[in-house]
């Protein structure tokens, strides 16, 4: 059995018009926090872009922590 630690539970998403664009997941919140900054400056110009934070504990759903823009539209 893998090690919850080890667990990829952090996800970025970015989304245009309600369909998935680029996905990522990492280990750490840290991590997960810096990647939602960088994808926020690196495509927060694309048309209807909306970028998301989120956490998955263990056997639980996604949840999300930020979004940008903060409400959607």
């Amino acid at each position: 059995m893998q090690d919850m630690a080890a667990l990829d539970r952090y996800r970025v998403t970015l989304t245009t018009g309600g369909a998935v664009v680029m996905q990522g997941v990492w280990p750490n919140r840290e991590t997960g926090q810096r990647k939602f900054r960088s994808w926020i400056g690196s495509y927060g110009s694309i048309p209807d872009a909306r970028i998301t934070l989120a956490e998955q504990a263990a056997h639980e759903s996604w949840r999300d922590l930020e979004a940008w823009p903060d409400s959607a539209a």
